[in-house]
């Protein structure tokens, strides 16, 4: 039934400030943007989108919150540790450390300046899938 992960969403009250954000972070432009609400990133390796939301928009029922919460999305990343320290010194702060979770799985994830969780890590069942395509 799940056949991949299409587009996650992150919300942002500063929308100019998070597309200068994610774009240095990323090395790219966004690719669609609907101008005041909504913007989005192809990256990685299977050009996942990252869409970044004005909260404005938030559906109801639900919080733009600024504390931490919810799901944890995991980007895969070559070297975790050069990884979290980029994002740090771009303003992030830590939400979890560096966690060894066995088998060659490492996982730390950070709170973006918007008030997201940016989870990273090493996953060695991304790169066999990866070395199979």
């Amino acid at each position: 039934m799940l056949r991949g992960m299409a587009t996650v969403n992150y919300w942002t009250a500063d929308l100019p400030a998070a597309r200068k954000w994610y774009t240095e972070l990323l090395g790219v432009e966004p690719y669609f943007e609907v101008p005041g609400a909504y913007l989005e990133f192809r990256i990685g390796d299977y050009q996942h989108e990252l869409g970044l939301i004005n909260s404005d928009y938030v559906p109801a029922g639900t919080s733009p919150d600024p504390a931490p919460g919810g799901e944890i999305l995991y980007w895969h990343v070559d070297d975790l540790q050069a990884s979290l320290a980029r994002l740090l010194s771009m303003g992030a702060s830590e939400h979890q450390p560096v966690t060894e979770r066995g088998h060659g799985f490492v996982t730390a994830s950070v709170i973006d300046p918007f008030g997201n969780v940016l989870g990273i890590m090493i996953n060695p069942h991304y790169l066999d899938v990866l070395a199979d395509r």
